[in-house]
């Protein structure tokens, strides 16, 4: 059974560990209830310090099941975001820095909630690996780790075992990504639809946002994602990809494969997908239009690949997600 630690550190950020948290254990609920007892782990609040009582941001006041020191060995381990300038707790948490470095050696994954990685950095987990962290705190990061490739445009960061997100609602996309290798697709589907607007905003569709610079360093992958990205509602083939860019289909397939852990094709299909829920969310396009305007010419072929990667149909996505933007809407104007 797989081990996951949350941390709570003194003036950590509530939310930075309640959603992973309430997620993980949403998760493990649904596993049991649907008796696939084989997908449930083991899920430990822990503290940071000799003391299982924390008060985290706000004067919220919790009680850990653990402290680190008693556990030896975790899979997946959540550092939590520091209220304030994460700085000043720094020194407080230099046995966190010890353990945090034992678990990485010996296999863990880590990942860091907004300034979490701070700790991350300041632990020696970061140098030479890209991260990222809360924009209001970019050049201060920049400025204590100069060996750290911060990436200011990216809300996700992934490079080997260790993880970084640079906001509260990226928190919630890395859990699904989290919770889909843990748990599987569709638990992960029914997890997202309780906690986000969006049926499934996952990790994969951030690093698919064009403006943002890809997790990888193959140069001319990078250049085919651009160009999916730029003709994505044309009628493409994979073998003329691969003669544009004077690869084989074989190797064009290989080295996309290593770099996004995707096939072309699959990450074709992604890039539509995500288009299509955007002009779901935001148009009144018929459903026919949707699919023309995304590089899909058989409307029916495309509902069946929408109900496919998602879980409903178009039509049933725009109701649900409209219908979670009215109910939002309607509370704040409320307030």
């Amino acid at each position: 059974m797989k081990h996951v630690t949350i941390i709570a550190a003194p003036k950590a950020l509530g939310s930075t560990v309640t959603i992973p948290l309430e997620m993980l254990s949403a998760a493990n609920d649904i596993a049991r209830a649907r008796r696939q007892l084989d997908k449930l782990v083991t899920i430990e609040l822990a503290s940071a310090l000799n003391n299982r009582q924390v008060t985290l941001s706000g004067g919220l006041n919790i009680s850990c099941q653990r402290t680190l020191e008693n556990i030896s060995k975790s899979d997946l381990i959540f550092i939590p975001g520091i209220w304030g300038n994460p700085r000043t707790t720094l020194p407080r948490l230099k046995p966190m820095l010890k353990w945090l470095r034992e678990q990485s050696n010996s296999g863990s994954t880590l990942c860091s909630m907004v300034t979490g990685s701070f700790i991350l950095a300041e632990a020696g987990q970061l140098d030479g690996k890209l991260a990222t962290t809360h924009w209001r705190f970019f050049d201060e990061f920049e400025q204590r780790y100069p060996d750290v490739k911060l990436e200011r445009k990216r809300f996700i960061t992934n490079d080997e075992n260790i993880y970084c997100t640079g906001s509260v609602n990226a928190v919630r996309d890395i859990m699904l990504h989290f919770i889909e290798n843990l748990y599987g697709d569709s638990i992960a589907r029914e997890i997202a639809r309780h906690f986000t607007h969006e049926l499934k905003r996952s990790y994969e569709s951030l690093l698919l946002n064009e403006d943002q610079k890809r997790s990888h360093h193959d140069e001319v992958i990078i250049k085919v994602q651009e160009w999916l990205g730029q003709h994505y509602q044309e009628e493409i083939a994979i073998a003329a990809i691969a003669k544009q860019f004077k690869l084989s289909v074989r190797s064009l397939n290989r080295r996309f494969k290593y770099a996004t852990n995707s096939s072309p094709l699959q990450y074709l299909q992604n890039l539509r997908i995500e288009h299509a829920k955007e002009l779901l969310k935001q148009s009144n396009l018929a459903i026919s239009e949707v699919a023309d305007m995304v590089g899909y010419q058989d409307a029916s072929y495309f509902t069946s690949l929408f109900k496919k990667v998602t879980a409903v149909t178009p039509i049933e996505y725009r109701s649900l997600v409209r219908n979670k933007l009215f109910l939002a809407e309607k509370s704040a104007e409320a307030k």
